[in-house]
């Protein structure tokens, strides 16, 4: 059973978790593989926007993407892109990455392998994952200019669309506990968190919406 309180936190986790960025015109895309398309659709919308006129789509296969996406995140992106109208020259495929800190490492080796010169990036991701996302790129690639997106949606949408709240509630702890303990590890720069934030991830923790954590 998920209590108010326990959405109430959930809400608040999910407004932190987004930058809140205006798009603005950018080098190139980036698209983060995942399992979901909607991030291939945003990284579509804002080519089509004239936000950039390159987009990278970067990711390999997990647990969650092995099945509905054999190909590879990246590729799976590619085609959907291709059927939204995007010209085979304006994409480029990073199928290897299988973590956020790899999306970002490969996708710059391969830009750079093609020559292009970057000096700001439009990091497409899920809704949750943008905070994290924007922290790790600019950790790993901190002389260009990152600005963050993802699909315009409430909670509420976002719990519809995959069907399962509390796996949903599980990511949004998850998401939190990285925030937190990335820049420890050196793999995200340092962001300061509110406390009212903190304590909303520390009620969904003792709820229970653990399965995302990692491990201790």
């Amino acid at each position: 059973m998920i209590s108010t309180q326990n959405w109430s936190d959930a809400h608040k986790l999910w407004d932190f978790q987004q930058m809140g960025h205006e798009p603005r015109p950018c080098s190139v895309g980036i698209g983060l593989g995942s399992h979901d398309l909607g991030v291939a659709d945003v990284t579509v919308d804002l080519y089509h926007g004239g936000m950039f006129p390159l987009m990278v789509f970067t990711g390999a296969t997990s647990r969650t993407t092995e099945g509905r996406m054999p190909k590879g995140e990246a590729e799976h992106y590619r085609e959907r892109a291709l059927e939204l109208g995007v010209p085979t020259s304006a994409i480029l495929v990073e199928p290897n990455a299988r973590n956020t800190g790899e999306n970002v490492r490969f996708s710059r080796s391969l830009l750079d392998d093609h020559g292009v010169h970057v000096l700001s990036i439009l990091l497409v991701s899920k809704p949750y994952e943008e905070r994290r996302a924007y922290a790790t790129a600019r950790k790993l690639w901190p002389d260009v200019d990152v600005v963050s997106a993802s699909t315009d949606m409430r909670l509420e949408e976002y719990v519809d669309s995959i069907g399962d709240p509390r796996l949903v509630l599980d990511m949004l702890v998850g998401a939190q506990q990285r925030l937190l303990l990335y820049p420890e590890l050196g793999f995200t720069i340092a962001q300061d968190v509110p406390e009212d934030v903190t304590a909303a991830y520390g009620r969904l923790h003792s709820a229970g919406f653990v399965s995302r954590l990692m491990p201790d």
